[in-house]
């Protein structure tokens, strides 16, 4: 059957796109997802290796392009509408999984990761990540179709968020130091020593843990939290499963290559926390007014535009303006 958009544009009560996925479609956007990540792990980094500024930089150029060159499928597929919301849903899960990578450069450091095993511990992480997302997704829609209140209550945490961002100052995270690692080291026999790329290895006979398995388990923890901001703020955009999905799965596929390329760069973009919350407050506002006027796809699209390239510009802009500060903070 040809993927017929049944495209009432827009949804009488909230002007979101109303589409029909068929079955194969969401076989298909599967099944080329888990492609792309079996050409990953097994031509690109089939042996471990350090990931330098180039290679990172040319893995998220292509990464980047997958992203956008879907929102073309998504138009031909559904219509403008459609991909109006799928890009808005990109950006949004794009520009707030940045700080995503500096959490993961935290931890790999701490836990004094080899750079050349950190790309495997990060596969299994966004491996990890895509599937909780779903559930995230579909659990976040159904609640929204069934429950019309949990639109604000969504919207009143997006809001809530964005204030902490600015007025919290950044905590210090010791990523040992929680129940969470203490509880892990409990329950599963690990070992101090690396065996490679493994995430369990055998000692005197007895099958235990690697360090890199207490990482990824801390990796994917942190994912869950993050998408507790994330999976919300792009709700706000669409409320199609296929949509809000395939944005999120393209949008933190290329956060490893982005975390090779972003890892030592945190003081480089001293303006993003307050981006970020002026992302996360817009679409909590869109939100919560979303019964008495909703704020156009388009509208969304460059507010979100806007603010992240002001953001980037006014932080590159500062880290010209003081060199050595930039150069001191990240040694």
């Amino acid at each position: 059957m040809p993927l017929s958009i049944v495209a009432s544009e827009a949804n009488n009560e909230l002007d979101f796109v109303d589409i029909t996925v068929p079955g194969w479609a969401w076989v298909a956007l599967v099944g080329f997802i888990f492609a792309l990540l079996a050409f990953d792990i097994l031509v690109v980094h089939r042996k471990a290796h350090d990931v330098h500024i180039r290679e990172a930089a040319i893995e998220s150029a292509v990464w980047i392009s997958i992203g956008l060159a879907f929102t073309g499928v998504v138009a031909l597929a559904f219509g403008g509408g459609a991909a109006g919301e799928y890009i808005s849903g990109y950006l949004i899960e794009k520009s707030l999984s940045i700080d995503n990578v500096f959490v993961w450069a935290l931890i790999l450091s701490y836990f004094k990761i080899p750079t050349k095993y950190q790309h495997r511990v990060l596969f299994w992480g966004i491996f990890g990540a895509l599937a909780l997302r779903g559930v995230f997704i579909f659990a976040g829609v159904a609640l929204i179709e069934k429950f019309d209140w949990v639109l604000y209550v969504f919207g009143a945490f997006l809001l809530y968020t964005a204030v902490k961002l600015v007025v919290e100052a950044e905590e210090e995270l010791d990523p040992a130091s929680g129940r969470f690692m203490r509880l892990i080291n409990r329950l599963v026999p690990s070992s101090p020593d690396f065996d490679g790329q493994k995430l369990f290895t055998r000692r005197n006979g007895v099958r235990v843990a690697t360090p890199l398995f207490a990482v990824l388990i801390l990796i994917e923890f942190t994912d869950v939290l993050f998408a507790v901001d994330s999976v919300p703020a792009v709700l706000a955009v669409s409320r199609e499963q296929f949509i809000v999905f395939s944005s999120n799965a393209f949008a933190i596929l290329g956060l490893r290559a982005l975390y090779f390329l972003l890892a030592d760069a945190h003081a480089r973009f001293s303006f993003l926390k307050e981006g970020l919350a002026i992302i996360l407050a817009f679409v909590g506002v869109k939100m919560l007014i979303a019964e008495w006027y909703h704020i156009p796809t388009w509208l969304s699209l460059v507010v979100i535009v806007i603010v992240l390239s002001a953001a980037i510009g006014f932080s590159l802009k500062a880290d010209r303006s003081s060199p050595n500060d930039g150069d001191a903070s990240r040694h």
